[in-house]
């Protein structure tokens, strides 16, 4: 490897910090001042078709079309698990100011208006199910903020952090929608506006009740968090997989979204302290670990097709991992080499990683949530656990 791990990682440090943690994302497209000028801002079909545009291209042409770069609340959220992650590995007050900040601009970030703290993106967006206009409040971010919160609670400040955690509970149980088809069970929305049941997305919002629950003593959200694990692992398909969600539009099986529901299902058994999951925790990992890698360990975007190969893959699938160390055995290993690939195949000089590998190019773009954040949570992540596996 030209370019070791703790190299990768300080000169990703700096380079996310020399853009303010601002800078471009795969499906901005509808923040252009361009598009937003035309009368095809009002159609779905546009909508969807400029998004796509935007994020399949090769060649960036944001700043020619009015997209502005701008912070994004997950990729904030983000940082700060990576700061986090490097203050338990290096106790410095300098480390410990690094988190303070970009937990400091999370909570400022929140929206107000609803019933808890919540997060949304940055950009109008248009799904296959629904239109988001900007700053609509989804369970994404808003778990990853809930994730920083509960951790900054663990190693910096419990009175300051944890209580402004419990508010996301009181958003997710009163203003998201929620699926019940039988009594121990439920899907909770992706965001207040729609009805969609996507199974990472509830599984998220059940992550954020248990972790909150376990900290706070609150069997009851732990009990909601274990109804959310219960609904995914009866949906999980014969062969380990699980498909993005419940309706025939949503029925593929992708590798960061694998990744999510491997995480967040092993916290939420780490919060309720039992092992109900781990058969179906089990066939999944061995499901996206057998179809979704190759054996450079190369992430697959889907388990059929060699391309694109995807950093955020790359990147979800090192935190999954390094989260699973313990329960399933040699997924260090794995993370270590997906790390290796990841720096030798999409990393630029200047420290920042490529969106995607394709077959006969890569896409340079760096995009701030997608891919930097992402992978500098990941890389922080993969040194602790090296360090703490070396101790």
């Amino acid at each position: 490897m030209a370019v070791d791990l703790k190299t990768a990682h300080r000169d990703l440090w700096k380079w996310c910090r020399s853009q303010g943690f601002a800078g471009y994302d795969p499906y901005d497209g509808l923040n252009s001042r361009l598009f937003q000028a035309t009368l095809f801002k009002r159609s779905r079909a546009a909508r969807l078709a400029w998004t796509q545009f935007h994020k399949r291209s090769p060649i960036n042409f944001r700043s020619l079309v009015g997209i502005p770069r701008e912070r994004n609340a997950k990729a904030v959220a983000l940082f700060a698990l990576a700061a986090l992650a490097d203050f338990r590995r290096d106790p410095t007050k300098e480390n410990e100011i690094e988190a303070r900040e970009l937990l400091d601009d999370l909570i400022w970030m929140s929206l107000k208006g609803f019933r808890g703290a919540c997060w949304g993106y940055n950009f109008d967006w248009q799904s296959r199910s629904f239109f988001a206009p900007r700053g609509t409040p989804t369970i994404v971010p808003t778990a990853f903020a809930a994730r920083a919160l509960c951790e900054a609670a663990e190693v910096l400040s419990r009175d300051e952090y944890l209580p402004f955690a419990r508010t996301i509970c009181d958003f997710i149980l009163n203003d998201l929608n929620r699926s019940e088809e039988a009594s121990d069970e439920v899907c909770f929305s992706y965001s207040p506006l729609d009805r969609t049941r996507v199974f990472n997305a509830s599984l998220l919002a059940g992550e954020a009740l248990a972790v909150v629950g376990k900290s706070l003593g609150e069997q009851s959200l732990i009990d909601w968090a274990n109804r959310a694990a219960i609904y995914v692992v009866r949906r999980q398909r014969q062969d380990g997989s699980w498909a993005y969600g419940a309706d025939s539009n949503q029925s593929w099986a992708d590798n960061f979204h694998t990744a999510y529901i491997l995480t967040s299902l092993k916290r939420i058994m780490d919060a309720e302290s039992n092992d109900q999951f781990d058969n179906a925790l089990r066939r999944g990992y061995e499901f996206w670990t057998e179809r979704f890698f190759l054996m450079n360990s190369w992430p697959k975007y889907f388990p059929d097709r060699l391309y694109p190969a995807d950093i955020h893959s790359a990147a979800s699938a090192i935190v999954a991992l390094v989260e699973l160390r313990g329960r399933i055995p040699g997924t260090l290993m794995l993370a270590e080499q997906i790390a290796g690939w990841s720096i030798e195949n999409l990393r630029d000089a200047r420290g920042y990683f490529y969106y995607q590998r394709r077959r006969f190019y890569k896409v340079r773009i760096p995009y701030m949530r997608w891919s930097e954040s992402w992978m500098l949570y990941a890389l922080a992540r993969l040194r602790e656990a090296i360090q703490n596996r070396e101790r």
